[in-house]
């Protein structure tokens, strides 16, 4: 299997790049309004956000910077198919202006942008950051009653494209084999994430974390694999450092990416470098523990039913029986991006994956 991931440099406000249903599930991070970091970018793309913060008018800005995204939501719905889902990461600020502190709700204003534009929206997941920071609290310390309590999530906004869900031709073997694991079902569909630190390799330095709002490539791998099937293309429009590229490389699935600054490209150039050893840690993280899982339930008395197809471990449902993970035999550079060469991982696994990795 071979997947196809281009990078497009220019202003997602005009996706005129992407033709239309040409997209299967987005996945992205745009940049946080009323963060102090992007505000050189808001201001590039409206003047008037400038004037707005010199003039301590905080809502104005906030409504200006969201009206600017907003433009970029619009476009989705066009190039997105009929059913498609669109998942946004997006974290609220605080922040002080004209002084006055107070928290600006960016969660709440893009489900708003999205229900109005005839997107459904659908349930979302907080995801807790990791902090070492040992203060907890922001404002008068020790003292009642002006402190304020410390913003430590992310918000994971899931929009679907209509009001129907997404059909596949009968027993499609692209959505089969694209199945997960029954407790992972219950982990990544919970509406609470925790113990998310990108352990399989963040694959972003510090530079390239200050100019974007990467995330952990945990973040986008799992809603690729909840959101989309074998096959599928996954867009980001505001793909900075490329975390989505690689978590849809490590998932079997293509993607777009589309960038306002070019300056990230040679950095996504050495990211894509370790790609394949950080898919297979997270294949061999997945396997060992389903059956983990599998030995647990076992020693606690529990029976199987099903049979996995192409692995030596019992499955909870039926469902998961055609379930089968895939690596990446070969990267190659395009002109527009890369083509990235997939092998299905089957029975002989563990012998596969230490050949190219003996730590594993």
């Amino acid at each position: 299997m071979e997947t196809d991931h281009r990078v497009h440099i220019g202003d997602s406000r005009s996706l005129d790049r992407l033709n239309s249903n040409s997209v299967d599930l987005v996945v992205t991070s745009p940049p946080y309004p009323m963060i102090e970091m992007w505000d050189e970018l808001f201001g590039s793309l409206d003047p008037t956000i400038e004037g707005y913060l010199a003039a301590g008018r905080g809502r104005a800005a906030f409504e200006a910077m969201h009206t600017a995204l907003d433009s970029v939501w619009e476009e989705l719905r066009d190039v997105l198919v009929d059913g498609g889902i669109a998942c946004i990461n997006i974290g609220d600020a605080t922040r002080s202006l004209d002084g006055s502190f107070r928290r600006y709700q960016n969660h709440a204003r893009i489900v708003s942008a999205f229900d109005e534009l005839g997107f459904e929206p659908l349930p979302s997941i907080l995801w807790r950051k990791p902090t070492n920071s040992a203060a907890k609290f922001m404002g008068s310390g020790m003292l009642p009653p002006n402190a304020y309590a410390t913003l430590e999530h992310e918000h994971l906004l899931v929009f679907r494209n209509g009001t129907d869900s997404r059909t596949f031709e009968p027993n499609a073997d692209r959505r089969y084999t694209a199945a997960y694991f029954w407790e992972e079902r219950n982990e990544w569909f919970s509406d609470l994430w925790t113990g998310i630190t990108g352990r399989h390799q963040q694959l972003t330095g510090t530079e390239e974390r200050d100019r974007s709002a990467a995330y952990p490539i945990t973040i986008p791998y799992r809603l690729i694999n909840m959101y989309s099937v074998y096959g599928d293309t996954v867009f980001d429009p505001f793909w900075g450092t490329g975390t989505t590229t690689l978590a849809a490389m490590a998932a079997g699935r293509n993607s777009v990416g589309k960038e306002l600054d070019s300056g990230f490209e040679s950095a996504f150039a050495e990211r894509v470098e370790g790609i394949s050893a950080v898919t297979d840690r997270i294949v061999a993280d997945r396997l060992r523990s389903h059956e983990q899982f599998v030995a647990d339930r076992r020693a606690d008395g529990e029976s199987f039913e099903y049979e996995a197809d192409h692995y030596e471990f019992s499955v909870m449902t039926k469902q998961e029986m055609p379930l089968q993970l895939v690596s990446i035999s070969d990267i190659e550079r395009t002109a527009e991006g890369y083509t990235v060469t997939h092998e299905p991982v089957g029975v002989d696994w563990r012998d596969g994956l230490a050949e190219r990795h003996p730590e594993l």
